[in-house]
């Protein structure tokens, strides 16, 4: 585990055991879209901003990670669809685990879609994963949702299946989304042996993004992997910031927003 426990240290913060974490994915399933037009820019603004990790897939990390400025943990993604599928919830293995150490990934990411038509290829290329990520030691992060027809994405009984299912799995951290019940959530994070980190979710209000930080780690969340309610803010930096001390320094998030105004 030694190799994992390392790696695991250029994601997480090894003082508060948490981790901020920002997915920038989405370029392959949504196209050329704001804030991932410029890869360096917006890595280094993430950087700066405090950021322990991001997400790219194989292709982008030579374009957008780690020239300049403070290092950050660099996660690569192992799975996608594109919006244009006739099923988008269809997510396929595009990359390996040695794939993404020879690019010098610090830990690796698949995506899951419980619910969907695909569910069980999605859990099949999972435990492959899985078992490539023990025998090289790098960190496995689990996105595992609720999403499927008459599905409540945010059912508390269907997260905490969601978060059992990555479990049983061989993840080392989960990312999943936020129950919009504070209790719930702690009973499903209490459940659970591996870090649960939440959601970001569509692009939402500076305030209420932050709210739901701050409730996610109240009920024992270990942290945010939040994409575009990130790198498409007008100050990507210093809304990172805000992100960053409500979670590791646990500071009120309308005392934080007010030292931007």
């Amino acid at each position: 585990m030694i190799g994992k426990e390392i790696r695991l240290e250029r994601i997480m913060d090894r003082n508060t055991g948490r981790a901020v974490i920002i997915p920038m994915d989405h370029g392959f399933t949504l196209g050329q879209i704001e804030g991932l037009l410029d890869m360096q820019k917006v890595v280094d603004e993430v950087s700066a901003g405090g950021a322990n990790a991001i997400i790219l897939h194989k292709g982008m990390v030579k374009g957008g990670h780690r020239r300049h400025g403070r290092d950050i943990g660099l996660i690569v993604h192992l799975s996608a669809s594109t919006s244009m599928n006739p099923d988008p919830n269809d997510k396929v293995l595009i990359c390996t685990v040695e794939e993404a150490i020879t690019l010098g990934a610090d830990g690796v990411s698949i995506h899951i879609n419980l619910g969907a038509p695909q569910e069980s290829r999605m859990i099949e290329a999972a435990g492959m994963v899985s078992r490539e990520c023990s025998r090289w030691g790098i960190p496995l992060l689990i996105m595992i949702y609720p999403r499927g027809e008459g599905i409540d994405p945010n059912d508390p009984r269907a997260v905490a299946h969601c978060v059992r299912v990555a479990e049983e799995l061989g993840a080392d951290l989960i990312k999943t989304n936020y129950p919009k019940d504070k209790d719930a959530f702690a009973q499903i994070v209490a459940a659970c042996s591996v870090p649960v980190l939440v959601a970001g979710g569509e692009k939402g209000g500076d305030i209420d993004s932050l709210m739901m930080i701050d409730d996610a780690i109240g009920a024992g969340g270990a942290g945010v992997c939040m994409g575009r309610n990130a790198f498409q803010r007008e100050n990507t930096t210093s809304f990172v910031g805000s992100i960053c001390r409500v979670v590791h320094d646990r500071e009120n998030p309308g005392k934080v927003l007010g030292r931007l105004s």
